[in-house]
């Protein structure tokens, strides 16, 4: 499970620097395969929507070799404080078992009268696990944040402490 929420934050790090500069994202989906090997696919079509529909169809079905994905979506949280931007990214492990995450990483986009910002990623769903330890997730979340390190210099700069 560690695994895949690594694979998360490295994604979710590359997403966020993709919309620092108030781009739209793009849809992403990067996997690991049983080799090692790794890989990302933007998924580029005429419309957004179909994007991430087709990005969350190939995350469910998987393909040949895959042990894990993960797809990040530009998407909208809705929370008690209202409507905000927010990257979603659901994660998959297939192999041994099926496991998987979703989170969500609020923003605040640019441009902005107050700039672009990255508030504090929350969990959605842990399927697979009985009982989740947020805590080792998030720390293995983190590490795949750092591990990106132009995105995690773009992130760390513009994370601020309150919570949309």
């Amino acid at each position: 499970m560690y695994e895949i929420a690594k694979m998360a934050g490295f994604y979710a790090a590359h997403g966020v620097w993709s919309v620092s500069d108030g781009e739209t994202l793009i849809p992403m989906l990067g996997y690991a395969h049983v080799d090692g090997g790794q890989g990302m696919d933007r998924l580029a079509f005429d419309d957004v929507g179909d994007a991430a529909r087709a990005g969350q169809e190939a995350l469910e079905a998987g393909r040949d070799g895959w042990v894990r994905a993960a797809l990040v979506v530009d998407a909208y949280l809705h929370l008690d404080a209202g409507r905000i931007d927010a990257l979603i990214v659901d994660a998959v492990e297939y192999l041994p078992a099926p496991r998987s995450m979703k989170m969500a990483i609020p923003y605040r986009p640019q441009p902005s009268t107050q700039g672009f910002a990255v508030y504090r990623p929350k969990f959605i769903e842990v399927t697979g696990v009985d009982e989740p330890d947020y805590a080792a997730l998030a720390d293995s979340f983190f590490s795949g944040v750092d591990s990106h390190e132009p995105a995690a210099a773009v992130w760390n700069a513009h994370l601020v402490d309150e919570s949309p």
